[in-house]
């Protein structure tokens, strides 16, 4: 199976995709990459060439370009040249951490949406306090959508948490700012009745505090209230580290005391740790796209490569496929 990447992509480009590569390559068998990017910069971190192969291009999507017009006008860049690689049938599925918005519309305009989804989501494996972990979409991909979308969503977070995340029938919630039926805006109140009667599990709303307790397996919500709830997660989770380490520091005794917690705090960071869980799925699309977080290290890139490789292994872009064909959407 061959995967392309963007080695361009990422606060930490190219070396932390280059050693994720070798790493991913060293563990999976039937494996071949295919990097992306400069060779120049690439070459000094390559030490094992073994099933990993270059595609050179001097050209690159920045996080400031208009992602639209970056991949109409950039067509050499990295990042389009890696959708390219999956659009002709030279690579399974693709992985960027770079762009997001870019990377969304050359998964659009390059590799193709997959029949009867309207519109792609964004959907990362977020952690929980049990280790499971929950599938959040859309965080992003469509600040608007309708109730259909979000049916859609439900169906496409369904099969991926089953097929990749080995989750028998999984459990699918609805955001909303209260539990009780009847809760909500008019979106949430007719993607409710319209998600009773999906070929999903819909356990019906869930709030925002209970997410990371695992009180759902799929949570979907519209790309605006999800990137606010994902980043505010982010954030959080951020900030509590921190406050935690400046106290553990703050005194003789505390400077004791975190020594002594030391094996169970690096657990509990690790529980918490989103590289364990890869990128974010460009759900929808005809080929499997992660996005990698842009902070992404060397473990967090080789957890996405073994996310595509398992997304292809099990179908998940045909299963959604016919899934979505069985049924008739009504589109509000």
């Amino acid at each position: 199976m061959k995967i392309a990447i963007d080695a361009m992509g990422g606060d930490h480009a190219p070396k932390e995709i280059v050693l994720g590569a070798m790493e991913a390559v060293s563990e999976l068998e039937d494996l071949h990459i295919t990097l992306i990017g400069d060779e120049s910069q690439i070459k000094p971190f390559l030490t094992s060439s073994r099933n990993i192969d270059l595609l050179h291009t001097d050209e690159v999507i920045t996080g400031n370009d208009e992602p639209v017009r970056a991949v109409r006008r950039k067509k050499k860049s990295s990042l389009v040249l890696t959708a390219k690689e999956v659009k002709e049938g030279r690579a399974k599925a693709c992985i960027s951490a770079g762009n997001t918005g870019a990377l969304m519309s050359a998964g659009l305009f390059v590799v193709g949406r997959i029949p009867g989804i309207d519109r792609p989501a964004l959907s990362p494996t977020l952690p929980t306090m049990d280790g499971k972990g929950f599938l959040l979409l859309d965080v992003g991909a469509n600040v608007d959508a309708k109730p259909n979308h979000l049916v859609q969503y439900a169906i496409m977070g369904s099969v991926y948490s089953e097929k990749v995340r080995s989750i028998k029938n999984p459990k699918v919630g609805l955001l909303n700012v209260g539990t009780e039926d009847g809760k909500g805006n008019d979106l949430t109140k007719k993607t409710f009745k319209q998600l009773q009667d999906a070929p999903v599990n819909f356990i019906g709303n869930v709030e925002a505090r209970d997410l990371l307790d695992g009180v759902a397996d799929v949570v979907v919500t519209d790309g605006f209230s999800g990137n606010v709830a994902l980043k505010t997660i982010e954030g959080t989770a951020g900030t509590l580290f921190s406050i935690l380490k400046e106290t553990m520091m703050s005194s003789f005794k505390s400077k004791i005391g975190a020594a002594l917690l030391k094996n169970d705090l690096r657990g509990l960071k690790e529980k918490l740790d989103y590289s364990e869980y890869g990128g974010a799925g460009l759900f929808g699309l005809a080929a499997p796209v992660i996005k990698a977080h842009g902070s992404s290290n060397q473990k967090a890139i080789a957890s996405a490569i073994k996310q595509a490789k398992h997304m292809v292994e099990h179908d998940v872009t045909n299963t959604i496929k016919t899934t979505v064909e069985s049924m008739n959407l009504e589109k509000e």
